[in-house]
């Protein structure tokens, strides 16, 4: 089994964990301190919240973090088990401060339904659902 782990700078920690505990991440305290959070999804996916400062650490030489209001650093796609998780993510996501986008790629929404939902950072998460 692999696990992912996405990689997030945030300018406000506390406030990030708050979004994605919202969103139904469960926060591990092992692996949180006062300069990052690991927030679970499942055994497979989690995202990891990295103070910007704390981020940088991470950067080779020269590199500079990317201001995700302004420009797209990734975009992390997950599934989950139906069309209604989809779009609960998407009203829990605007209710704590997110914005959302539904992507309009002419697949009817029986085959796959995604959004793409921008955190308080601009970082981005595509929950979506496929037919298998």
């Amino acid at each position: 089994m692999t696990t992912v782990f996405a990689n997030f700078p945030v300018t406000d920690l506390p406030r990030s964990i708050v979004f994605y505990e919202a969103l139904g991440f469960q926060k591990n305290e092992e692996f949180s301190n006062e300069q990052a959070s690991a927030l679970v999804w499942d055994e497979t996916f989690w995202v990891m919240l990295l103070t910007t400062p704390f981020y940088e650490e991470f950067l080779s030489a020269g590199k500079v973090v990317a201001d995700t209001k302004k420009v797209s650093g990734a975009l992390v796609a997950f599934t989950v088990d139906s069309v209604e998780k989809v779009k609960e993510l998407g009203r829990l996501a605007e209710q704590h401060g997110g914005r959302v986008r539904r992507l309009n790629r002419d697949i009817p929404e029986e085959l796959m339904y995604e959004l793409e939902i921008e955190d308080l950072d601009g970082n981005q998460l595509e929950p979506c659902w496929m037919k298998s």
